[in-house]
């Protein structure tokens, strides 16, 4: 889940300009590239007052994810996906929203927490968590709509949910993050973005939208 703005903690917060550090150079090095001394560059703290804050750079990703997961809340709690009365217009509102948030710098709409699972899956289980209660967490906030799509369009789904398909949305977006980074290309995520949505009009049986072909 991308945070495409950045915002300014104020100059005396250390432990916030650290996390927003943390936020920016891990997506752009990856987490086991970034060291303490680039936190402490980035934020312009020094390296007594990161451990202060933190007992260990793993301390620093588990609270670097829990973070995200706040502050991506609060993004996508004011995003204009909401506003449609339809529940099935919000969903792909939601979709048209994701791809309108991919800039052409791949670091600012890329997923933090996306990066800390696929590095520390296996080797830093807490980070790994925190990462994954954002993912999920991000995910559950889809399956209202979804549902109420379903029951608006007198959907019977045989072998999904509406919280399988608010996990599928996850896939997409994190593949397409992933793809972006391989290939160095945004318009690879915004291609897959657009997939997304052919294949969400395709289930609750809408034409694809204007200038698209499935």
């Amino acid at each position: 889940m991308p945070r495409p703005t950045k915002s300014q903690p104020e100059r005396g917060d250390a432990r916030s300009r650290l996390l927003e550090a943390a936020r920016d150079v891990i997506r752009t090095k990856g987490f086991a590239a970034t060291t303490v001394d680039d936190l402490c560059k980035a934020a312009g703290v020094t390296k007594g007052a990161f451990f202060h804050h933190f007992k260990s750079k793993d301390a620093l990703g588990v609270a670097a994810a829990e973070f995200w997961a706040e502050t991506t809340s609060q993004f996508f709690e004011g995003a204009p996906y909401h506003l449609p009365d339809d529940p099935l217009d919000r969903v792909l509102a939601y979709i048209a929203f994701r791809r309108e948030i991919i800039s052409d710098d791949i670091p600012a709409f890329t997923c933090l927490v996306g990066t800390l699972a696929q590095e520390v899956h296996a080797t830093a289980p807490e980070i790994r968590d925190a990462a994954g209660a954002s993912i999920f967490g991000h995910s559950e906030t889809l399956e209202a709509d979804i549902e109420a799509a379903i029951k608006a369009r007198e959907i019977t789904p045989d072998s999904w949910s509406a919280a399988s398909l608010a996990r599928h949305f996850q896939t997409v977006l994190q593949g397409g993050f992933i793809l972006a980074k391989a290939g160095n290309d945004p318009d690879l995520a915004r291609d897959a973005v657009d997939h997304l949505d052919r294949y969400v009009r395709l289930l609750f049986g809408l034409e694809p939208s204007k200038g698209e072909t499935t």
